[in-house]
């Protein structure tokens, strides 16, 4: 822990002292707690401005005074149900982040080193800040672009928020690792992964080229979407402290009066955002993690827009397949086949039975199939599978718990234009097209094409595997074994590699020779 040090401990104790302040652990009973840890508390509480236990309420007021890094945090943390607790992190998610603008000439100054030119060479306009955040801020701005007038968006970074950022990093993996010395729920939790991912976050949301390419990205993949569109990226007025980018005139879904008063529908306001979610995550594999009302605008034609991509998650076509099947099995009441794919995907131990997961799964789909569609919850259902595949130590897979989160806010934003949506209709179209194409029998034969193609690429190695087989044994018969360390080892690896090669060789020819004489 090369980074502990004086700093770090005034650091964390101001920390402390403030989530104390603010009652955030009022409602741990002392006796209940570690004994290294009952003292502290029992301090703590005694400096608490409040002893109700509204521990969301707390942290909120708590992060917000302690910094920037921890409005992040807390931002981030309303992810991860599975650390905090679902109350907990609805009530982080209405953690804003606002300061004070940095101001003008400072903004200007980093525009201008950034991007190497001077302001009126790039903008025709640039005006004051529009809104300012704890990473960055937002201008309004005009630049002239073969002879049209086009207003945009440019995003200027905080000065001296990547060292403030590190600072406070390094803090809270110091308690992380603290935490996981001491605590077998904290290593089930992996809170020192949990850090790592909050660092690999920030360092995204602080190069705005990387949020740029994100945003760009997104754009490919909904390019043929009609409901849906993401603004264009300036890449000649984009480095990495500055990210220009169309300026978006449509109604912001934080306001539903203006989008009655634009004439949208509610209905169909909340089945786009809903499906246009799961395309993301189910088709694209690439989706927007941060889809507050916020960051969704309507524009004059109707279609969705979403903004600030400095939170992205992805699936691969292995935790998309799972997905897929457990909505899939959960809906078609096989919890039999929903545990199974647990198994396979090697989330939850072998040493756990399928037979008592799937009555575990059982207590989660019944309850689905006795109460009226419009009452249920997909995100709702998604809660409750974590909280039990955590019974069955099921580590805690990221990218799964960001996709809980993320379906919690776009449900929640859907449900807010429309009360009455039925989540597995609307849903239906989406997930049903998506298993057919990549779970159906033309799926299973392009897999099966793959296996082979990659089964002939190893194969392929074979003959050189045996001709350094027989040069080996050639030495050997010359000159006898060499049987110091490092000829053992290499001699170690070499078999390993051969023995694998073999195998995987003589498996091709057997099925090779099965297809030609079947």
């Amino acid at each position: 822990m090369a980074f502990f040090g004086i700093g770090s401990l005034l650091r964390l104790a101001r920390a402390g002292y403030i989530l104390a302040r603010e009652g955030v652990f009022v409602s741990i009973d002392p006796q209940l707690a570690p004994p290294v840890a009952a003292l502290p508390l029992r301090l703590a509480n005694l400096i608490a401005r409040t002893q109700r236990s509204d521990n969301g309420l707390a942290l909120v007021r708590a992060l917000t005074q302690i910094g920037p890094s921890y409005v992040k945090l807390g931002q981030f943390l309303a992810t991860r149900p599975d650390i905090v607790g679902g109350e907990i992190a609805d009530a982080l998610s209405q953690l804003q982040d606002r300061m004070a603008p940095f101001g003008q000439e400072a903004a200007i100054a980093i525009v201008e080193k950034s991007l190497g030119k001077k302001i009126n060479s790039l903008f025709v306009d640039f005006g004051r800040p529009v809104a300012a955040a704890s990473v960055a801020q937002v201008h309004r701005a005009t630049v002239l672009d073969q002879g049209v007038i086009r207003d945009v968006a440019v995003k200027v970074l905080r000065p001296g928020i990547e060292i403030q950022f590190s600072r406070n990093l390094r803090d809270m993996h110091l308690v992380a690792w603290v935490a996981e010395r001491w605590s077998s729920e904290a290593r089930r939790l992996r809170l020192i992964e949990v850090v790592d991912t909050l660092a690999r976050s920030v360092k995204l949301e602080t190069d705005f080229r990387l949020e740029a390419a994100a945003a760009s990205e997104f754009s490919e993949n909904i390019a043929q979407d009609p409901e849906m569109r993401a603004p264009y990226i300036d890449w000649d007025r984009t480095a990495r402290e500055v990210l220009t980018l169309e300026w978006i005139e449509g109604v912001p879904l934080s306001d539903p009066k203006r989008v009655a008063a634009a004439g949208h529908d509610f209905k169909t306001v909340g089945r786009t955002v809903l499906q246009s979610f799961l395309r993301q995550a189910m088709r694209d594999g690439f989706f927007h993690a941060d889809m507050h009302q916020g960051n969704l605008f309507i524009d004059a034609s109707g279609r969705l827009v979403a903004i600030d991509f400095g939170i992205m998650g992805r699936l691969g076509l292995k935790e998309r397949r799972f997905l897929a099947e457990i909505l899939y099995g959960l809906i078609t009441r096989n919890y039999r086949r929903v545990a199974e794919v647990h198994f396979e995907a090697g989330y939850v131990p072998m040493t756990h039975s399928v037979e008592e997961f799937s009555q575990a799964l059982r207590a989660i789909g019944e309850p689905m199939h006795t109460i009226n569609a419009t009452d249920i919850s997909m995100a709702r259902v998604l809660t409750l599978l974590f909280e039990v595949t955590s019974l069955f130590d099921m580590r805690t897979r990221t990218e799964l718990v960001l996709l809980q989160r993320t379906m919690v806010v776009a449900e929640g934003v859907a449900r807010a234009f429309d009360p009455q949506l039925d989540v597995w209709k609307t849903c239906d179209p989406v997930v049903r097209s998506w298993i057919e194409e990549n779970l159906g029998p033309k799926a299973k034969l392009e897999d099966a094409g793959k296996t082979f193609a990659d089964l002939a690429r190893l194969a392929s190695h074979l003959p050189k595997t045996l001709t350094a087989a027989e040069v080996s044994l050639t030495r050997i018969s010359q000159h006898g074994f060499d049987l110091s360390p490092e000829a053992l080892k290499d001699l170690a690896q070499t078999r390993r590699n051969s023995d694998y090669r073999l195998i995987i060789g003589a498996g091709f020819l057997l099925i090779l020779a099965a297809w030609l004489f079947r």
